[in-house]
């Protein structure tokens, strides 16, 4: 950091009031939290997802939604013995809690004559990089580790997967042969706002997190990133959402066990059952608490990530991507975003990630992204590039604390050493600016403007 940079890390200070009005805030940074301070003089709105209390037992609702599964019977009644069953689970980009959900599955499927030996999880990396063993047992525990054989799949090596086909809108389907060798599938999920899918979890943990390289890049085409329709917390004629939803039940997706949490991870809802109707009645849930109401755009808005998504760039850029694409841009044209993201492994290690790191470095403006992508398409994670690339046609974007800002800059960003270096250098850029959001949960609040902007 250069001289008068600010320490970022480790420090956890609760805000207080000035004037009547906040000034100091905390974000989520990495595991633990970011402390900054507005300039004297400016004050922000705070706008977090809907306080909801959690579930008493997680591990109660978890086997009570298993007892009473939502659209099918119980898993025991469905799973037979002799069949083979891939239980596809979340990456580590996913604060999907598998530990609590994987073993009362496991049970269910040995209840049903189903042994471990005929059972593996496969986790689902979609095109990020595959999960290393230590990883594993993080996000499993090592009793499941120990039991089942877990396995990340290769989407981009052809002999690794199945084709079934495509989907009626022409998107072929492609799968791991992990899961589509299986006499069963079951997934696990996490429900939240998703840039494309409306809503994460569902399908999309084995349509998306399972699949081959073919169905990713179709799904993530320019085409479809620019319907309409493909738009965050909307199911209904979205088009990338009928995909993966027809992807995900062609592969033999038979039930589901997902979560909805606060941001501070706690389970507010667990429902089991048939992977459509589960999916949406979550959705509904979740949308009860991530959506919340704001009366204007903002000239600036400070986004929070927090641990796992603010563990590379490539995802913790979901942060400004979600500002932008909510319904109506959360910031006017000309506007900032300001991202609290360590990043420490860079940009990311996976093929999507080097690819989009690819198109961001190469490209000499965010226009020639856009043409060079509607023009010649893109590989799997260049739509990264392809919607950072809208997002930085309408305003500017800065990354605090990355700890190598050369790559942020790489990628047409601006790096910084902390939140208040930001503001610093939007006074200076922008001149004036009156109206600031603080949305220390990027990425599970959804802002959405009561009143439509005059033009």
């Amino acid at each position: 950091m250069g001289s008068g940079a600010r320490k970022l890390y480790g420090r956890k200070v609760a805000y207080h009031i000035v004037s009547g009005a906040r000034r100091e805030f905390t974000l989520p940074f990495g595991r633990g939290e970011l402390a900054f301070t507005l300039p004297r003089g400016m004050n922000a709105t705070l706008l977090k997802p809907n306080h909801l209390g959690p579930v008493r037992s997680p591990s109660r609702a978890v086997a009570d939604a298993l007892a009473a599964p939502l659209g099918c019977a119980p898993l025991r009644e469905i799973a037979r013995r002799g069949q083979k069953v891939a239980l596809v689970v979340t990456d580590t980009t996913r604060a999907c809690p598998d530990y609590l959900l994987v073993p009362p599955i496991l049970a269910e499927l040995n209840a049903a004559g189903v042994p471990d030996s005929d059972i593996r999880v496969v986790v689902g990396i979609g095109m990020h990089r595959p999960t290393t063993k230590d990883e594993q047992y993080d996000k499993l525990g090592h009793e499941v580790c120990s039991r089942v054989e877990v396995l990340n799949p290769t989407p981009d090596e052809p002999e690794s997967l199945a084709d079934l086909g495509t989907t009626p809108n022409g998107v072929p389907i492609t799968v791991s042969k992990l899961v589509a060798d299986a006499d069963l599938v079951v997934a696990t999920g996490i429900v939240e706002p998703h840039q494309y899918a409306g809503y994460s979890g569902g399908c999309k943990t084995v349509a998306i997190g399972a699949a081959g390289e073919p169905t990713i890049r179709a799904t993530h085409s320019p085409q479809m990133l620019d319907n309409p329709g493909t738009r965050l917390a909307r199911l209904e004629d979205n088009p990338f959402y009928e995909a993966i939803t027809e992807a995900g039940l062609r592969a033999g997706l038979r039930f589901i066990l997902n979560v909805v949490q606060d941001d501070d991870l706690r389970i507010l809802a667990v429902r089991a059952g048939e992977p459509v109707t589960t999916h949406r009645t979550l959705a509904q849930f979740a949308a009860s608490v991530y959506t919340r109401p704001i009366q204007h755009q903002f000239d600036i808005a400070i986004a929070g990530v927090g641990y796992p998504k603010d563990a590379n760039l490539y995802q913790a850029s979901r942060a400004a991507s979600y500002l932008f694409f909510a319904p109506t841009p959360v910031v006017r044209e000309g506007g900032a975003i300001v991202i609290a993201a360590a990043c420490p492994e860079g940009v990311g290690t996976g093929v999507g990630e080097a690819s989009f790191y690819r198109i961001m470095r190469s490209a000499r403006k965010p226009s020639d992204i856009l043409a060079e992508a509607r023009e010649r398409g893109y590989p799997p994670g260049g739509q990264r590039a392809f919607v950072m690339a809208k997002v930085l046609e309408s305003c500017v974007v800065y990354v605090a604390g990355a700890h190598d800002p050369e790559v942020v800059a790489h990628c047409k960003m601006i790096p910084v050493p902390s939140v208040e270096d930001a503001l610093d250098d939007c006074a200076s850029r922008m001149g004036s600016w009156e109206r600031v959001l603080v949305v220390p949960h990027a990425l599970q609040t959804l802002p959405v403007l009561t009143e439509v902007p005059s033009v």
